[in-house]
């Protein structure tokens, strides 16, 4: 049992170590999760008065600066008022090609407001693969909108 359960282990590890961002040129009208339709716009207002702890759930449209060169498992996403939030993929249900950066979305999730951790503000550094200056330099948690994605279309 104890084989099995190391060789399993070993297994998903290595997969894990060697996990890529999903290859893809992120057409117009490409999907990546859930199917993304006839949800609710959520607006520039609705996410200037966002409060911590009270989410909006609903669609919301921007333009992809930046996927994380790892595996595609979160995204930098400009708004209308050209905010940037932090979208991260449901559950780990699904990931996004980097060849979405610079495209048009619509992204389907739960808004809100919080207060990102420097050890989590680190770790998005090292996955975008940015300096250890730059990483060591990140010594102040940060408020910012983040959004928890069910699915996401692309829409230009």
């Amino acid at each position: 049992m104890k084989k099995i359960t190391l060789t399993l282990f070993a297994f998903v590890s290595i997969c894990l170590a060697y996990a890529q961002p999903p290859a893809g040129d992120a057409n117009k009208g490409d999907i990546y999760g859930t199917t993304v339709t006839t949800y609710k716009n959520i607006n520039k207002s609705q996410i200037k008065s966002l409060e911590p702890g009270s989410p909006v759930t609903g669609l919301v449209e921007g333009k992809v600066l930046e996927v994380c060169k790892n595996k595609g498992c979160w995204m930098k996403l400009e708004l209308a008022d050209k905010s940037v939030a932090t979208v991260k993929m449901k559950d780990y249900g699904f990931f996004v090609p980097t060849a979405l950066e610079g495209k048009k979305v619509m992204v389907y999730g739960n808004v809100e407001l919080t207060t990102t951790s420097v050890k989590e503000l680190q770790h998005f550094a090292e996955d975008a693969k940015k300096s250890s200056e730059e990483i060591a330099s990140i010594t102040e948690p940060k408020k910012e909108i983040k959004i928890m994605a069910s699915g996401i279309k692309v829409i230009k």
